[in-house]
């Protein structure tokens, strides 16, 4: 596995940290990759009981996917196929048979805000904040899949809220909100919380655990019947968007266009 995922063994807990603490953990398309390769593989191997997810550092789980991966869109299929390798890599952690745990320590953002929603259970410090900004910095939109991810775990009023304010939910308010099981007050007892907690699940009856995992997941299984790829092209091939990428990456306030 890359250094940009870093991956320890102990006691049948798998512990995976997004590291790219310099890129506050953005997600690189490798990284992706990485973490539908070792969903799998914890699916497949006995030995392995849970998996924690986390990032690297005090100030972000993820800040969404890396930027620069966006420089080179230009068509409807670069829009759809990203949005398709999102969901197979978000369905392969939702699939994966083993109990997944999201500790999250600072900003939680657009992909990594996708991850973290697909894992059983997350617990947060302190300093943790969850969104989705994209009307304020990309413009693009969440695909289908995703806004009935999001609805389902939080409401569509809350979808809703953040995505129109491009603000993001502060611990206590993502606790509220159900995101949350447990604030920790730092990263240091959120680390040490993520391991207890894994190893308590680890204890539990598997099947009984894999099944609820599947009946929740069978619930969803309706919205990939919602056509929305029409939506994906209409943000992702718009001028607003080439407009997103360019001020993200200068660093300036984008001058939207709404075409």
């Amino acid at each position: 596995m890359s250094e940009e995922l870093l991956v320890e063994r102990r006691e049948g807990v798998v512990h995976v940290t997004l590291n790219r603490p310099q890129a506050r953990n953005a997600l690189t398309f490798g990284m992706y990759e990485g973490l539908a390769k070792l969903a799998a593989e914890a699916s497949a191997d006995d030995s392995v009981k849970a998996v924690i997810l986390t990032g690297a550092g005090e100030k972000a789980f993820a800040a969404g996917t890396d930027i620069s991966e966006f420089r080179n869109f230009r068509t409807a299929e670069d829009a759809i196929g990203y949005e398709s390798k999102i969901d197979r890599i978000l369905s392969a952690l939702e699939d994966c048979t083993k109990p997944t745990i999201a500790a999250i320590a600072g900003a939680c953002t657009g992909g990594g805000a996708a991850i973290a929603a697909v894992c059983d259970l997350r617990i947060g410090a302190a300093n943790a904040r969850f969104g989705f900004p994209i009307a304020r910095t990309l413009g693009n939109t969440l695909s289908m899949v995703n806004h009935a991810r999001m609805a389902a775990l939080i409401g569509p009023a809350r979808v809703t809220d953040l995505v129109f304010t491009a603000r993001l939910m502060e611990a206590e308010e993502m606790k509220q909100a159900g995101l949350l099981s447990e604030i920790l007050p730092d990263h240091a007892a959120l680390q040490s919380r993520a391991w207890e907690l894994a190893q308590t699940v680890a204890g539990h009856a598997p099947l009984t655990l894999r099944a609820t995992k599947q009946a929740l997941r069978r619930l969803r299984e309706a919205s990939r019947a919602i056509h929305g790829d029409d939506l994906v092209a209409m943000c992702f091939t718009s001028r607003d968007f080439a407009e997103g990428v360019e001020s993200f990456l200068a660093r300036r306030p984008a001058v939207w266009e709404g075409r």
